[in-house]
């Protein structure tokens, strides 16, 4: 799965937040994965069993477990307007129990965000393969959760919701998305 460019339209306008994903699959099962953050520089990379790093230093999900305390990330359903009501009333949700919502634009790198704890947790609500393929496993390796709106696990070999962060975080986020 190779998305060269994720984060098209922030290059396009010359906004610094876009990178190339690349993750390598087998029978189904995310083996490993790199995301090149271009304008920073910096490399994620995550192998199944191995952990994950950002350049030469290991990574890890947030330890914060209060929401009131959590930075999210999200990504605007732009090209899926079908969800943008139910997106509205979870940012509501969400908003209001955190402390900020981030949306840069390019989903492999809100997910290298969660995996090196910078978001305590983050979810969109359409996402295509490419985008989240070595994102998924990134996080997984560094210790946290990756599931879809339903809590079932992500493959992150096929479209849809995603739902990402820490144990707690992840449990948190979910609850409150579903109930918004």
């Amino acid at each position: 799965m190779v998305d060269p460019l994720d984060g098209t339209t922030n290059f396009l306008h010359g906004f610094p937040v876009y990178a190339v994903s690349i993750a390598v699959a087998t029978d189904g099962v995310l083996e490993a994965g790199v995301i090149v953050d271009v304008p920073q520089g910096d490399r994620y990379t995550a192998v199944r069993g191995e952990g994950a790093w950002c350049n030469a230093e290991r990574i890890a999900v947030s330890s914060i477990a209060d929401p009131a305390k959590a930075l999210i990330g999200t990504g605007f359903p732009f090209k899926h307007l079908v969800h943008l009501e139910a997106y509205q009333r979870q940012f509501a949700a969400v908003v209001r129990a955190t402390s900020g919502i981030r949306r840069p634009g390019a989903a492999a790198l809100d997910l290298a965000s969660v995996a090196t704890g910078a978001f305590d947790g983050f979810w969109e609500l359409s996402l295509a393969p490419w985008d989240i393929a070595a994102g998924v496993l990134l996080v997984r390796e560094a210790g946290g959760t990756v599931t879809d709106l339903d809590g079932r696990d992500v493959t992150g070999l096929s479209h849809g919701p995603l739902v990402a962060g820490s144990r707690v975080m992840h449990e948190w986020l979910l609850t409150t998305l579903r109930s918004a």
